[in-house]
């Protein structure tokens, strides 16, 4: 594997220690009459990367590497969602109402599966999440180093919110990040180019960015 031709500079590939993790790929955030629909968001601009997560998704497994997925979703019965959370603003629909989907966000739901498209093989680890950041409240950390990961390439939604919230967590904890920048997406065009800058500023600060071909090409070198 060679390194990735990425900002602010290239990031040094370790065999056999990077993996991918796809954040929210969820029905209630990508598709019409879900979560993100009745925030009055065009869910659109996040199903457009549909096909090129799917093809970073499909490098990795050709490559042998372990793909994760995590699922933003609470408890039926809520006692993993703070009020301070469900009862904000005046959404349409609240975490836990019975929408288009089932029950939003709630696990189990129809809404909270990732989308058909880009569903999990059976050997690949889903990370159900109460939380933005898929270390908070869950085994992500322990799945990780059970598999002695200390790089992830990140995509998935959205890019400002739980996309960047995993990110720095992961910082954090000392794993190099690298997101890829064509396959994650935002609500706004701005926020997304915006996360991107604060992520690769001052020297790589939370981590790196690269579009899927140069991540590809890494893998294939």
């Amino acid at each position: 594997m060679a390194d990735i031709n990425a900002k602010p500079f290239a990031f040094p590939v370790q065999r056999g220690q990077i993996a991918l993790v796809v954040i929210d790929m969820q029905r209630d955030f990508v598709e019409p009459g879900g979560f993100g629909a009745s925030l009055g968001n065009d869910v659109s601009l996040l199903g457009s990367i549909v096909p090129t997560v799917r093809r970073l998704m499909d490098g990795f497994r050709a490559a042998g590497l372990p793909v994760f997925h995590t699922r933003e979703c609470h408890l039926p019965d809520l006692s993993d969602c703070p009020p301070a959370k469900r009862l904000r603003g005046a959404p349409a629909l609240r975490i836990g109402d019975e929408g288009p989907m089932g029950r939003v966000l709630i696990a189990g739901a129809p809404g909270a599966d990732i989308i058909p498209e880009l569903a999990p093989l059976p050997d690949e680890v889903v990370i159900d999440k109460p939380g933005k950041g898929a270390f908070y409240a869950t085994g992500f950390g322990e799945a990780l180093a059970a598999r002695g990961i200390t790089q992830l390439v990140v995509a998935g939604v959205t890019t400002e919110v739980c996309v960047q919230t995993t990110m720095r967590e992961a910082n954090d904890r000392g794993y190099d990040c690298i997101l890829a920048t064509d396959a994650t997406e935002s609500y706004f065009p701005s926020f997304k180019a915006a996360t991107i800058d604060m992520i690769t500023a001052q020297g790589g600060i939370v981590g790196w960015a690269a579009p899927t071909d140069a991540i590809l090409e890494a893998l294939d070198g």
